[in-house]
Formats: structure tokens, sequence, C-alpha cells
């Protein structure tokens, strides 16, 4: 169950008075919003070595715990365009094909070895790497195996080799690991974690399983939460029956595939075109002609025009910090307990979906950000002043970005501060309290009952 209302796939617009970017962009920016660029980013084929910021600080400040939040990488679609043949593309590893990465073979390898590690429920049960010579619905590709390994790699660069986070006899508790039931998220976190500490010891590994996509753990029960959900449905509805040109190019893909124009709607077409576009392989034809690129801008741009308009209707952003509350709160309370002394869990993990990443960055009060592509990440570093050992700050990252100031909660700290991240308390006030501000309540159980005004 997707608990973003929209196609699970889709993107942000950006607002177009303000140009300004927080992603490292690899391809020439256009003028204005270009739904074809737009599906370029949101590939995320790995091609060039990414610029990132994670890492930087004064000399004098000590990198103490890093928590990664994570969007699965590339994947085949999870709705298929009826009376379609579904794209070709194969889910096996072959470490000659392109993308690859200098460690796939040793990842391959290493994978094979992991009956040791300890995995939550049913974890057990899915397979650690893609394997299908055609790939199984919303299986994770070799693309998005190796944009995992890129990451994990980055990472290990930064905060292994650089600031010795975790040292070579690194400890079980040390690591925290949790993602949901699919496949695509476990073998991601897997990839990342291989690159990371290669050839890690199985036995040090302890995987836990999260049922829900919003990681809302045993605090799920929000009925405000669900309201603001339905009434953000309600809105997405109303703009595409608004959309003429949007229903024109349903009408004429649906002739094109011989089925009722709301069955071809209901199977998510964009969904599956993605995965033709990321790939390079041709959109599906019929005996009565083919879908084309003209029908894919018109329904991407719907997605972006969509999502521009989800950040001004605010309805999102309240179901966004109901939803994201108990993460926030797990990850808030983990960084007190290391700024006190404790020095458990320094690098914590968690696999996850665009329906998680999207809510966790609307929450923060990042509006500026590009709705979560495939392998984004999301990262929280918790530094030790040196000067002022008792004083901790955090910095967070999206995408190699740092957008710790565009946080609704360190923007004015920024214009009286000279330092370049943000007070631990700041981000502690914000999730214990502030978040509740906006529903007039002073908890999350509160604030998950109260009906609006």
């Amino acid at each position: 169950v997707h608990l973003i209302p929209v196609n699970p796939i889709r993107e942000d617009g950006l607002n177009p008075k303000s140009r300004k970017r927080i992603m490292p962009d690899l391809l020439t920016e256009p003028p204005a919003i270009d739904p074809v660029y737009e599906a370029h980013v949101y590939c995320n084929i790995p091609s060039i070595a990414e610029r990132s910021m994670e890492g930087h600080a004064p000399h004098y400040f000590k990198l103490v715990s890093v928590q990664v939040l994570i969007r699965h990488g590339d994947r085949y679609p999870l709705y298929a365009i009826p009376k379609t043949k579904r794209p070709d593309i194969d889910c096996t590893l072959v470490p000659g094909r392109k993308p690859s990465h200098p460690q796939l073979e040793a990842f391959i390898k290493h994978m094979s070895k992991g009956a040791a590690a300890q995995m939550d429920g049913t974890l057990s049960s899915l397979p650690r790497y893609p394997s299908h010579s055609l790939c199984e619905m919303g299986e994770l590709t070799q693309t998005g195996v190796v944009q995992h390994l890129r990451n994990g790699q980055l990472l290990r660069e930064i905060y292994i080799k650089k600031h010795k986070l975790l040292q070579s006899d690194w400890a079980a508790k040390q690591l925290y690991l949790e993602t949901t039931g699919k496949s695509r998220t476990l073998q991601s976190a897997l990839a990342l974690l291989y690159t990371f500490l290669p050839d890690f010891d199985w036995k040090k590994i302890t995987m836990r399983h999260q049922w829900s996509t919003i990681f809302c753990s045993g605090s799920c029960d929000c009925p405000m939460r669900n309201h603001y959900l339905e009434e953000e449905q309600r809105r997405q509805y109303s703009l595409r029956v608004k959309n003429n040109n949007l229903e024109k190019i349903y009408v004429d893909m649906a002739k094109i595939v011989g089925i009722p124009t709301r069955q071809l709607r209901a199977s998510n077409p964009i969904d599956s075109l993605l995965c033709y576009f990321c790939h390079n392989v041709s959109f599906p034809c019929t005996s009565t002609g083919c879908i084309g690129m003209e029908h894919f801008k018109v329904i991407k741009r719907h997605q972006l025009e969509d999502e521009r308009e989800r950040q001004e209707k605010k309805l999102y952003f309240l179901y966004a910090l109901l939803a994201t509350h108990p993460l926030l709160n797990q990850t808030v309370n983990r960084l007190q307990r290391i700024a006190e002394g404790k020095k458990e869990e320094v690098f914590v993990l968690y696999s996850a979906h665009d329906v998680t990443l999207s809510p966790v960055l609307s929450a923060l009060g990042i509006t500026e950000a590009r709705f979560p592509r495939f392998a984004a990440r999301l990262v929280f570093e918790l530094w030790q002043d040196g000067k002022k050992p008792k004083e901790h700050f955090i910095r967070i990252l999206y995408n190699g970005a740092d957008v710790t100031f565009q946080t609704s909660f360190c923007k004015d700290y920024y214009k009286r501060s000279s330092k370049p991240m943000c007070p631990l308390e700041n981000f502690v006030n914000f999730v214990k309290r502030e978040m509740f501000l906006v529903f007039n309540s002073t908890s999350y159980y509160d604030a998950c009952r109260r009906r609006p005004l």
C-alpha cells in the first residue's frame, strides 16, 4: 500500500520564482521545467562521479554519528500497460555489462555467503541480489545495484577513510540496519553496505524488518494522518480532471493499446514508461500505433505540475508531519544518546521507498528538493565541537548537497551564526515540540486525534 496518494513514481516541480538548486546537477540546466530533463535526473544513470558535500566541517569538529535514509535503486515497473509487451530487461548481474562497478563481481560472491546474517522475519526468505533473466515486477535491476555500490563507496571514502567513523574491528552494536520487506530495499541496503564495509563479517549483520513504508514502527495509529492523506488525494484528483491535455493523451494511448481510458489510467502508465525511458528501450507499439515521447512528456509534465501545486496547498505537508514523526523521533532520540557519550549505533541505514523520503523532506521544510530519484540518499551527520565538547551540531544532506539551512528549524540560525551546521537542540525542539504547533497540539498522540478547526 502506497502511503502517498499518487502514482508511486513522481518528481518535484520547482518553484519557478526560485532558480536556486540544491542538487548537484550532472546535466546542463534547462531554463524552464523540462519533463525529459527531469526524467533523466530521476533515472540517476551511473555515469560521471558525483560531487558531494558529506563530511565537510571545520577541522576541530569530530564526526560522531551518521544516519542514512535511502530510496532503493532503479527497479522494474510495479505496473504493466495492458496488452503491451513488457520491457525486455535482464535482472541478472553481469559485471561486463553497463552500467557496472569494479566491485560488482566481489559483491555477488560475498552475497552468496550471507546465510550467517541475522535477518528479521520474512527478510531471510528474500534473495540478497536480483537474478531473473526477465525482471520480475518491482525487482531491482543491475543499474539499481550499481547505484548503491556507488553510494556506499562514496560514503566509505568520506566517513571511514577520512573521518574514521568505524575502525576495522567495528562491533555489531555500532550498526543499525532496517529495511522494508521488499527484495529491492533489502538488496539496495546490502549493495551500499558492501562497498561501505567491503567483505564485512556476516555474523555482525542484523537486518531489521520494518513493515510500514513510513517506518512508524509501534506508533502507526494516527487517524488525522489518514484524513490529510485523503484530502491530498482529492486535491490530486481535481488537478488531474482539470487537465484536458492529459485526458486527450490518455484517450489516445488507450486507443493504441485497445482498452478503456480508465483502465489505462489505473495501470499507472508513467511507472512503466519511466522504465523504458531510463533503460533506453523503445516505448511499446501495437498494430494500431506506438506510444511515443509526446505521450510521455505530457504525463511527466503533469507530475511536475502536481508536485508544485502539492507544495503550495500544504495538505501534503500536514500529512508529512504526522507520517514522519515516529521516524524523526527515533532519529533524534538516537542522536541525543550518542551526544551523551553512548557509543552504539554510530552508523544507521534505513532502506526505504520514495513514499518514505518524500514526506521526510516535506516535514523538514526542504521544499526545493526534487522528488526522490532512484537511489536517493538523505544523510544526518552528528558533529561534536572539539573546542566545547558538550556542544553537538547536525548537518543534513540530500544527494550530496547540504540542505541544513533549508530546514524550517535552522533557517534563522544560519543568519545569526558563522558555524556551518545546526545545533542539535534545534532539531530536538523541532521534533519534540514544533512539529505539533500547526495542529494546535503538544504531542503526537494529540495531533493524531485533533480535528482541524
